[in-house]
């Protein structure tokens, strides 16, 4: 038997995303979100709300980046996502992250966070809150990479978010074979 819940904004996973973008003096800021995911092979789409200094950010440089969130560094993930740009110009520098101007967009990437993909902008509606990004790169440090050169997530550990608990959450272990299990059912 089920239990129904009515519509609910729940999904798993749901990844934990960490925006961040130069203000207009260059300053760099970011911001934590959870809706977002690819919505096409080149493009990723996220729901940001337009009173985030973040958004802002974005819409003015026309470029932003994406990191994913690590257990590592999962306080400072969650103080970005807690606490406001607008109202805290040091948020990075009190997250105890630093930036490196990403060589293919006018962005930060943030150096304690080891996968990041970096974006130009596509659009923004205000109305439905929906950031549309043109991937243009995908970048890793090499501490995260497997001996064929390709990220490892054992070695990534990005977190997900749980939004029936409100909790963050380690992906577990390799379940299985894509493109290739489901064959023996053919």
């Amino acid at each position: 038997m089920r239990k129904n819940f009515g519509a609910k904004p729940w999904t798993y996973p749901q990844p934990v995303f960490i925006l961040a973008a130069y203000g207009e003096d260059g300053t760099p800021n970011a911001m934590n979100a959870a809706w977002g995911g690819i919505s096409e092979e080149r493009e990723l789409s996220l729901c940001i709300s337009a009173g985030h200094k973040t958004t802002a950010d974005i819409l003015s440089r026309k470029a932003f980046t994406v990191s994913m969130a690590t257990a590592g560094q999962l306080a400072a993930c969650d103080y970005v996502g807690v606490v406001s740009g607008n109202k805290e110009p040091r948020k990075l520098e009190k997250a105890g992250w630093h930036t490196t101007k990403s060589e293919f967009v006018d962005a930060p990437l943030i150096d304690e966070l080891p996968m990041a993909v970096e974006c130009r902008l596509v659009s923004y509606d205000p109305e439905t809150c929906r950031l549309v990004g043109e991937i243009v790169n995908v970048s890793a440090d090499e501490a995260v990479l497997d001996a064929e050169g390709r990220i490892d997530p054992d070695k990534l550990q990005p977190i997900i978010f749980d939004p029936i608990h409100n909790a963050y959450r380690k992906l577990g272990e390799k379940a299985g074979n894509a493109f290739k299990d489901g064959l023996r059912l053919k």
